[in-house]
């Protein structure tokens, strides 16, 4: 039905061409609208030839005579083919040969001034077979047979199953099939203006069986009728329009006449004409509304969403083209009611028509009504469930605002989906943002002059300035903010109007202290979007594409930000060196330079004076964001730039390090000798974003920090965090310099003394956390640990150099010490979220956090770097113990594990295992409470869980490892029985829903077996689970057996059976103007589906008699079990009392 609509705006856009047809007085034919060039090509006078390519094909006429050249067109169809038109039937040129439809169409009203009743049955005999249904018409009855009974016979046609779906067909040779049909009925239209439209008579006849097709249960009739129905209002109004520009013509002729002379022949023709032709829009108007109370009042709301969306897309086209009639609240209320559709298309389309219409200035003032009856659902459709729904609805928004129909404060909540996930809404708000607020487009501004450009960058800057004041301490969301309004700002482009602000070049404006830690920001972030970079998290990480254009414009941006920067930069950093909030974005920018430029340019000397800053300013702060750019833009020039300048940085960079060993051994000597630590503290920081970029080699540096810990006692956490770190990276580049094929015996030895003395000091660290941990707060020092121990395993483990030269350096460390590391990954686990929470600002959190240690934790598991038998379950046993972020990476690591282990049914049931243990841990705390204490819900949602990831095919692929699961479970639940029974409910029984019912069966009588010896109602509370699974079992059993009958059932059901003839009662589905004789349609309809639902269901009954024998037999068992119970705990209860 989509077409539909494009058939209708290219017919809606033709009255400027038809226009010269009706001045012709020849009766020529008429250009038809159809969508293929061909069919606007004329019928070719006897003895001229269809191509155009003689005589005056090419030229057009004028009023005077003269001719001017047109356009070439396409070929039309050859002679031959017109001629062999008198074989083709209506459909077949439909179906097949568009070319012909101008053609047949003129044939056809030429057939029906000379016999009416055998060309009208001819067009309603089309209708019928575009909707698929063979009925045959008698000339001689056409006027006399009913309109209903005609449609009743048609609808038990389609009952009957005899009817071929023409408009929905995947054919080929049908794939323009509507677009074809729409073009008919347009051509017909335009064809018959000049007579057979307005003899009341050949299209009231079409309009009825149109309306009451559209009307009828079978739903290809609805959409073939709802198909021609829209396609001929839109055909009117096209005529309405010719109509209505010669109905002004004539006034103005009319005026100019009786200026000459108030009556006379003259004056008396031109008001004949004006009102032969009032008479004649009125009659086209009246046919409009005649189809718009009976079809599209009732399709608009049809439960087929693509007939809705047909039905408001015509609407929109309709109210858009014709004004004068449409153009009222009417009409307007139906656009305002489908904005509430529960399809998202339906919602999209309504949005889109609504845009078209707010878009035209004159058509606002009569929408004012409408706007405050709707303008609230409108705002909330911003925020639609769909995306492109929301970003259509916020598009339709920014036209409100333009127009000034809306407010501030109703658009309060659209600011919020700045920072909203879907990219789309973010851009279309930030759209938005820009229109509104910064470029502050409304209804009559005007636009500035090139000369103002630099002033509106300004004013614009400032506007987006005020915009980020809201988000201060907050450069995330201020990215969010900066990334969506980027596309539409062009002042985010001018970056030597922003380098001006920032050096206060520019007195209009006054930059604060805020202001211009903003749009240092701003400057960072347009200038990463400028070369491409992302400036937000996405979902994507792959590594974006471009295409040529895209690098050059990227090379060309990089290119303008250098030069723009080339000179200011000194002064920039020189003005904010001290600013630890603006220093790190203001730094990084350097990242994004062509660095060829400085020697190209002969900028050296300005070159080298931004590297003397950025040291400079490296030992100004301590904090992480500051010391991680300086560093990384010095080791961007040390490996970017060319020639000297390369060399300036390398040397620089060395300078760097030496003044840095330097003061770090200043401030070792100083904490021994018991001075503050902050000095040690900040210099250990800048050594470590120093070896995370380069190797620092110092024979002394690692004995120096080794020293720390033997002879300083009481450091702080995070002191000692740092030393930690700078050991491990110590040990970590040593490694990364041996020569793996001719290692040497010296560095092999120095390599594992310091490797030794690390893990000493790492377990000796971690036994001190894991005793006092209650004691303590939360600190960084747990994390660092964990995370260091793990890597220095992972980097020494021993699988990698099993059978090399560097054997030796393998490592597997013992059980225990694994133990005594899960035991503290467990404690940093089970911090608290709030807790979490308020340490999220802190400095490095992105590296203790619990995320880190789990994700370390994994990566020894993956790697098999220790005992997977021991840390797997246990890391799998909190699956759905901590939140999503952890769920998530245990959800990968059983992902890779299934991969690369053959024992995930011992490691799931293992792990079920240990949150089981924890289960009875609690119960015992809490003297036996009841299973519904957390500790019981988190082993139920672990079995789920793991359960769930053999779900679809891989319950056929993994049958054995579930089966294993659920049998080896069963012997752990019976040991010491009834001790341990609760874990068949807590465990065991979501793996038994995956199995086959072969299986239940077979576990069944394996529980019964075990329990055959026992009387199980002497302690009927311990047993209450084991009479619980077997429930569950008979349960699971007779689903499973009755959905493979029911498999079965089907598979017999699919050859086919006769379909119920079911006789339907002729009903009035034409006369009168309200909805009683469709909603009686519908009402029948639904019977009929209900009665088609009742008869697929009745094999299914069939189908499972055949286990019904096998169902009584589980039932029966299952009640004398039930009564046996209650037996026992009566009796049971009388001895307690």
């Amino acid at each position: 039905m989509e077409n539909a609509g494009v058939t209708s705006e290219a017919s809606v856009r033709r009255p400027q061409k038809k226009a010269r047809v009706l001045e012709h007085s020849d009766g020529g034919p008429s250009k038809s609208s159809g969508s293929n060039p061909e069919k606007n090509d004329r019928i070719p006078a006897d003895g001229e030839q269809l191509s155009g390519d003689d005589g005056d094909g090419d030229w057009l006429f004028d009023g005077a005579g003269n001719r001017s050249p047109k356009a070439r067109r396409k070929r039309g169809p050859s002679a031959k083919a017109v001629g062999a038109m008198e074989d083709w039937r209506l459909i077949e040129i439909i179906k097949y040969n568009s070319k012909l439809i101008p053609y047949a169409v003129k044939r056809l009203v030429e057939q029906y001034e000379a016999d009416p009743k055998s060309a009208m049955v001819d067009i309603l005999m089309l209708l019928f077979e575009a909707c698929g249904a063979k009925y045959q018409f008698h000339v001689d009855t056409i006027e006399s047979t009913d309109v209903d009974n005609v449609v009743v016979k048609l609808v038990e046609l389609a009952n009957a199953g005899e009817v071929e779906d023409l408009y929905t067909s995947k054919r080929k040779e049908l794939k323009n099939f509507k677009e074809n049909l729409a073009s008919f009925w347009d051509t017909l239209v335009l064809e018959c203006q000049n007579g057979p439209l307005f003899d009341n008579i050949l299209f009231e006849k079409c309009m009825d069986y149109v309306i009451a097709l559209s009307c009828t249960p079978p739903r290809i009739y609805r959409y073939v009728a709802t198909l021609v129905g829209l396609q001929l209002v839109t055909s009117l109004i096209a005529v309405a329009k010719i109509l209505a520009g010669q109905r002004e013509t004539t006034q103005r002729q009319l005026n100019a006449e009786k200026k000459k002379r108030s009556d006379g022949p003259r004056v008396e023709s031109l008001n004949k004409r004006l009102t032969q032709t009032h008479k004649m829009i009125s009659v086209i108007e009246e046919m409009m509304r005649k189809l718009f109370q009976g079809l599209f009042m009732h399709r608009y709301r049809d439960v087929d969403s693509d007939i809705r969306v047909s039905c408001i897309r015509s609407l929109g086209i309709w109210i858009l083209s014709y004004p004068s009639l449409f153009l009222q609240d009417l009409y307007l209320k139906y656009l305002g009611w489908t904005l509430n559709d529960k399809i998202a298309a339906v919602r999209k389309t309504s949005v889109l028509s609504l845009q078209n219409l707010y878009e035209v200035d004159d058509n606002v003032p009569s929408l004012g009504l409408f706007t405050e009856r709707f303008c609230n659902r409108m705002i909330e459709l911003a925020d639609d469930i769909d995306i492109p729904v929301a970003v259509s609805a916020i598009g339709l928004l920014k036209l409100l605002l333009r127009h000034q129909l809306l407010t501030d404060e109703e658009l309060g909540p659209l600011y919020d989906l700045l920072v909203d996930e879907p990219p789309m809404i973010r851009r279309a708000i930030g759209e938005l943002v820009y229109d509104h607020l910064i470029a502050q487009n409304v209804k009559g501004s005007s636009t500035n002059s090139k000369g103002e450009d630099d002033k509106t960058s300004e004013v614009h800057l400032g506007r987006m300035l005020q915009i980020l004041r809201e988000f201060p301490d907050d450069p995330i969301l201020s990215a969010y903010v900066i990334d969506d309004v980027w596309d539409d700002m062009k002042a985010m482009k001018d970056w030597k109007c922003m380098i001006s602000m920032l050096l206060d070049e520019t007195p209009t404006i006054e930059v604060t202290d805020v202001d211009a830690t903003n749009l240092v920001r701003l400057l960072n972030a347009s200038a990463k979007k400028a070369v491409g970079e992302k400036i937000v998290p996405s979902t994507d990480n792959r590594k974006p594409h471009y295409t040529k254009a895209q690098k050059e414009a990227i090379d060309n941006n990089r290119r303008e930000i250098t030069a723009a920067l080339m000179k200011s930069y000194p002064q920039l950093l020189q003005k904010y060196i001290a600013d630890k909030a603006k220093l790190p974005s203001l730094v990084e920018i350097l990242l994004l330079l062509n660095l060829e430029l400085y020697s190209l340019k002969r900028r050296e000397q300005s070159f080298k004076s931004v590297l003397d800053l950025i040291a400079e300013a490296f030992f100004k702060h301590g904090e992480e964001d500051a010391l991680k750019s300086c560093i990384k833009a010095i080791s961007f020039c040390s490996t970017e730039s060319q020639a000297d300048l390369r060399d300036y940085a390398q040397n620089k960079l060395k300078d760097i390090e030496n003044e840095l060993l330097d003061k770090l051994k200043a401030a070792i000597k100083a904490v021994k000798v018991g001075d503050d630590e902050y000095s040690l503290l900040v210099n250990l920081k800048r050594l470590y974003e120093l070896q995370l970029k380069k190797n620092v080699v110092n024979e002394d540096l690692y004995d120096d920090l080794a020293g720390i810990l033997r002879d300083v006692k009481g450091l702080d956490d995070e002191v000692l965090g740092f030393v930690l770190l700078n050991m491990y990276l110590q040990v970590a580049w040593s490694l990364c310099s041996i020569d793996s094929e001719n290692p040497s015996e010296v560095s092999l030895t120095v390599l594992l003394s310091k490797r030794t003395n690390l893990f000493e000091q790492l377990e000796h660290i971690m036994c001190s956390l894991v005793v006092v941990h209650e004691e303590r707060r939360r600190t960084v020092l747990p994390f660092r640990v964990s995370i260091i121990l793990a890597e220095m395993w992972n980097l020494f483990r021993k699988s990698k150099y099993a059978s090399t030269t560097l054997e030796s350096l393998g490592y597997y460390p013992d059980s225990s010490t694994v133990e005594k590391f899960w035991k503290l990954c467990q404690q940093i686990l089970n911090i608290s979220d709030e807790t979490e929470e308020e340490y999220a600002n802190e400095e490095y959190i992105e590296e203790t956090n619990k995320d880190a240690v789990l994700l370390a934790a994994s990566k020894l598991v993956i790697n098999n770097t220790v005992s997977r038998d021991y840390l797997g379950p246990e890391i799998i046993s909190h699956f759905v113990m901590h939140g999503t972020s952890t769920s998530e990476i245990i959800k990968h690591l059983i992902t890779v594990l299934k991969k690369t282990s053959n024992d995930i049914p011992q490691m799931f049931l293992e792990a079920m295992k240990r949150a089981y243990q924890r289960h009875m841990e609690e119960q015992l705390k809490s003297n036996y409470v009841t299973v519904t204490g957390k500790s019981f819900t988190d082993c139920v949602e672990l079995a789920k869980r793991l359960s769930g990831t053999f779900s679809g095919v891989a319950r056929s692929k993994f049958r054995l490892d579930i089966l294993k699961i659920v049998k080896d479970g069963i012997s752990y639940a019976f040991v010491d029985a009834p001790k341990q029974l609760s874990f068949l409910e807590a465990a065991v029984i979501p793996f038994v829903s995956k199995l086959a019912a072969s299986d239940i069966l077979d576990i069944l009588k394996d529980v019964k077996r075990r329990a055959e010896n026992v009387n199980s109602y002497e302690n009927p509370s311990g047993w209450r689970p084991y009479h619980t699974f077997i429930e569950h079992l008979h349960e699971r059993y007779a689903k499973n057996e009755a959905m493979q009958d029911e498999g079965d059932g089907t598979a017999v059901r699919r050859r086919g059976r006769p379909r119920k003839v079911r006789n339907i009662e002729g009903k009035k589905l034409f006369h009168g103007e309200g909805s009683s004789g469709e909603d009686s349609i519908s009402i029948t309809e639904q019977n009929s589906q209900d009665d088609d639902d009742e008869e697929e269901q009745q094999p299914l009954i069939h189908s499972i008699k055949t286990s019904a024998s096998k169902l009584k037999a589980l039932k029966i068992t299952q009640q004398q079990q039930e009564a046996r119970a209650q037996t026992g705990t009566s009796s049971a209860t009388g001895r307690n009392s």
